[in-house]
C-alpha cells in the first residue's frame, strides 16, 4: 500500500494530510489524547509531519482542552 492509498484520517485526529497521518499512524498515534504526549519537536522530527500538521494538530488540541507536552 503506498501512502497515497493510506486514510485520510484516523481517530479523533484533524485531517492533516497523508503524509503527516500515516508518520503519526506508523508510530502507533491514533488519538489527540497520545498527540498530547509529545512535543512540538518530537511531531516535526518524524518524516512526513510539518508545521501545517503541528499546527492543525495544536487547534484541535486546544478545541479538546489539551496540549503538546512542551
Amino acid at each position: 500500500m503506498s501512502t497515497k492509498d493510506g486514510p485520510a484520517q484516523i481517530g479523533d485526529l484533524p485531517t492533516i494530510g497523508r503524509p503527516a497521518t500515516s508518520a503519526l499512524m506508523a508510530a502507533g498515534i491514533t488519538t489527540l489524547a497520545q498527540v498530547a504526549t509529545l512535543t512540538r519537536r518530537d511531531l516535526l522530527a518524524m518524516h512526513g509531519v510539518g508545521p501545517k500538521a503541528v499546527r492543525l494538530l495544536e487547534a484541535a488540541l486546544q478545541e479538546n482542552g489539551l496540549s503538546f507536552a512542551d
